[in-house]
């Protein structure tokens, strides 16, 4: 059986930035950048590596999946407009000399699932953690509650920006950065959502390097 997202057309990814205690972000404020909607993929598609002269990078973090349209909310009511919740590999190459926009929308650099998890399930998503393994070893391990905007603060704010939309995404932004090469299995935990195993593969559309 092949898992695709549990996602099936986001209107938008928005990611945060710079968003755990320990990154410190410049006046304590919180950060977005973006990933077009074709970086798509679900646990069973993989991550398919397009550019292999070229390092991609790891994220594993909370996605958080909008259910009603909403904007310029309150944190207070901001979970109200949540659908629900689910695991997220925010895959990035290694920015050199491109927009770090640009890095992150390679096709499947946006991996959601195992499922999605409705937000009734979950009264307060800062409760939830995380364990990160790569080839069976654990590179992470966090607790929600350690971001500098919880997912109600990510919600609100991206609402003073934007109209969100049921399906867009809000990725909670990483702690557990790092490589990965063709041949790697990337897992990760989120207890009472699930877990997914990606494989990361050579795509083949892969460019040849000369």
């Amino acid at each position: 059986m092949r898992l695709l997202s549990p996602v099936a057309n986001p209107g938008k990814f928005i990611c945060g930035v710079g968003n755990w205690s320990h990154h410190k972000a410049p006046l304590g404020m919180m950060g977005f950048l973006f990933k077009v909607t074709s970086a798509l993929a679900g646990e069973g598609d993989g991550v398919q590596v397009r550019w292999p002269d070229r390092t991609t990078l790891h994220e594993p973090e909370l996605a958080i999946v909008i259910g009603r349209t909403c904007t310029n909310v309150s944190e207070a009511d901001a979970l109200s407009y949540v659908a629900g919740y689910t695991c997220a590999l925010d895959m990035t190459m290694k920015e050199e000399r491109e927009f770090y926009c640009f890095c992150k929308s390679f096709d499947t650099y946006g991996v959601l699932g195992p499922c999605l998890v409705t937000a009734d399930e979950i009264a307060d998503p800062s409760e939830l953690g995380y364990k990160f393994f790569v080839n069976g070893k654990l590179k992470g391990e966090r607790n929600f509650r350690d971001l500098t905007g919880s997912p109600a603060q990510l919600v609100a704010f991206a609402s003073t920006v934007m109209t969100l939309e049921p399906g867009d995404v809000i990725f909670s932004g990483a702690a557990d950065v790092g490589p990965v090469v063709p041949g790697d299995v990337m897992t990760l935990e989120i207890p009472r959502i699930g877990r997914m195993d990606v494989p990361v593969l050579v795509s083949p559309l892969a460019r040849k390097v000369q």
